[in-house]
């Protein structure tokens, strides 16, 4: 979010505009656009809008949305954005910024105890991935095999074969996730 306050006061600084008069342009105090600009508080989606339009911008513009990752290479951790979770005790966070034209996309993936991949890391067309244990340990079903992981260890498959991530440890487990975006 410290991004986008950042993105707001570059936008109206470059078209000249100081904050009372954004403010008064959106009917909100010029407190809250100076603390919108900090990260100190974070506008409706209303007034995000407001803004956007005030400035002769997208709210997507505003937020990142197309902000690749070589204008930004990039990613705090604070800055992840959640990606999917699953019902059995999985969260997935992307690790990168957009870009259409990446090759690939890494992943961490939050296990809670006994949390499996089921719906998170389904079958493909032939990609490949690549897992890296980063903390706990799991079991890995890879059609009619089983391999068991530990902390430091890494698996390489293709996505287009059953596979099935489990979290054998009895504590949450996290796994880093790369995908590839190329067929073969």
């Amino acid at each position: 979010m410290h991004r986008m306050g950042e993105r707001i006061r570059k936008r109206r600084e470059s078209l000249g505009i100081l904050i009372n008069d954004l403010a008064k342009t959106i009917g909100v105090t010029p407190s809250l656009i100076s603390q919108i600009e900090r990260a100190k508080a974070f506008p409706s989606i209303l007034t995000l809008k407001k803004i956007a339009d005030a400035l002769q911008t997208t709210v997507g513009e505003l937020i990142g949305e197309n902000e690749t990752f070589m204008e930004n290479p990039l990613l705090k951790e604070g800055d992840r954005k959640f990606a999917k979770r699953n019902k059995n005790g999985a969260d997935v966070y992307l690790l990168s910024n957009h870009d259409p034209m990446k090759q690939m996309d890494p992943f961490i993936i939050d296990f809670k105890r006994k949390g499996n991949s089921t719906n998170i890391m389904t079958p493909a067309n032939p990609r490949q991935e690549f897992c890296f244990v980063l903390k706990g340990s799991f079991e890995v079903k890879l059609n009619n095999n089983t391999y068991q992981l530990n902390q430091g260890d890494s698996f390489y498959f293709y996505s287009n074969v059953n596979h099935l991530f489990t979290n054998t440890s009895n504590e949450n487990s996290q796994l880093l996730w790369i995908v590839n975006q190329q067929n073969g």
